[in-house]
């Protein structure tokens, strides 16, 4: 009989299989792709920032949902330890901008074959093609899984590392958390996050297609600032995407389900709303006998230019030198406030992450087993945990799968000394 049996063979259920099978256990893992690792594949477009070579204190700030929970999983298995791991596996390895860690290939592929190859020297067991449709659990304790054939297949333990919703087309279809909501399992409401926001305005369509860079991105719940960060950040046909969104869309996600939220760019955030005055009355000065139209080229690209003559106060007509202090300090305000509507984000399809899952709550943090159903263990996207970019959600399925592996290690030698 399989000591352990993982169902899922993406990050996390590939590193807690080597990890697992490294302590001398039996694993088998059961994958319904028809190949491991398909969304680690095109995670980091495809380059695959595997974690973030950051100071620990660092890691939990960049943790949105439930960083304390992750307290022991961090501190037993680091950013450090994972670029390790990596290269124990004969994987180079690389640090970036960011601290972002990356093969030094830039390809996720070797991320795979490196774990794939260890795997397999390791005698696991690795099931391609076969969905696992529900748990075997027996008086309160994991026995087993049932396959869609309805098949059962038994184990001392199971891990549940299904992932989430993010990516459906990879296979992740939220089946770890239907079948722990079938159990009683506490499931936190889960919704799309490190995804690309919905913008109302008609005026951003036109926008499409423009990148900005050294920008400042602020949204507003009435009077209260809910995200201002620096970056970078992307318009779409849609509304707006990048670095910087995608980190506001996890920090906003769970408060836009009660109605649209204010946004604002600042534009030249580099400039204090008097210093933006003073450049405008060089600008105008400069230009003071064009008219505002070609007078305002030299501050913007040039796709932003017509937006930003329809939101101002200022006939684009209109000379230079006849254009008031108090039009040319409305448009300075504009500068700085770039104003927009976020409606909704995107859906799982854009998704990075899955925000919700089985509740943290429910599982014991130094070994990700559930506190009321023993030897079954939860890791990596499936619990209701997630981070911003840069790395810090594969730390979380590196760190909670080295977790599980050690509390199944400590399970079988308490089971050893009570025999």
């Amino acid at each position: 009989m399989p000591d352990v049996t993982i169902v899922g063979g993406g990050a996390s259920g590939m590193a807690c299989a080597i990890f697992a099978a490294e302590a001398g256990h039996k694993v088998q893992v059961y994958e319904r792709n028809e190949k491991l690792g398909k969304k680690l594949f095109i995670t980091g477009k495809g380059r695959c920032n595997f974690t973030n070579n950051c100071d620990i204190d660092q890691l939990f700030q960049n943790v949105v949902s439930n960083p304390k929970f992750l307290y022991s999983a961090f501190y037993g298995f680091t950013s450090e330890n994972s670029i390790e791991f990596f290269e124990r596996l004969g994987i180079r390895t690389k640090v970036e901008r960011g601290n972002r860690a990356f093969p030094a290939s830039d390809h996720s592929s070797d991320i795979i074959k490196g774990m794939e190859k260890r795997m397999r020297n390791l005698n696991v067991c690795i099931h391609l093609g076969i969905r696992v449709k529900d748990l075997i659990v027996h008086d309160g304790k994991a026995c087993g899984i049932l396959l869609e054939d309805n098949k059962k297949i038994y184990s001392d333990c199971v891990v549940l590392a299904t992932g989430g919703y993010s990516y459906p087309a990879t296979g992740s279809s939220g089946d770890g958390i239907t079948m722990a909501e079938k159990y009683n399992i506490p499931v936190k409401s889960v919704r799309p996050a490190l995804v690309p926001l919905v913008i109302k305005e008609d005026y951003i369509p036109m926008l499409q297609g423009l990148s900005l860079r050294n920008v400042s991105l602020r949204i507003m719940d009435r009077k209260k600032v809910l995200y201002d960060e620096f970056g970078e950040m992307l318009f779409t046909h849609f509304g707006i995407s990048g670095p910087l969104v995608l980190s506001a869309s996890s920090k906003i996600a769970k408060r836009l389900e009660k109605g649209a939220l204010q946004a604002y760019i600042d534009l030249k955030p580099a400039l204090s709303p008097g210093q933006m005055d003073q450049r405008l009355i060089r600008e105008f000065e400069a230009g003071k006998n064009k008219q505002f139209k070609n007078v305002i080229h030299r501050l913007f690209p040039s796709k932003l230019v017509p937006v930003m003559l329809a939101l101002s106060d200022i006939s684009e007509e209109k000379k230079a030198n006849e254009i008031t202090r108090e039009e040319r300090r409305a448009f300075a305000v504009l500068i700085k406030n770039f104003p927009m509507t976020v409606v909704k984000t995107k859906g799982f399809n854009e998704a990075i992450i899955t925000q919700g899952g089985i509740d943290t709550n429910a599982v014991n943090p130094v070994t990700m087993e559930l506190k009321d159903i023993k030897g079954l263990y939860s890791i990596g996207e499936v619990l209701n945990l997630d981070a911003l970019t840069g790395g810090f959600n594969l730390q979380i399925a590196w760190s909670t799968a080295y977790a599980a592996a050690n509390g199944i290690q400590s399970d079988q030698e308490d089971k050893k000394n009570d025999d």
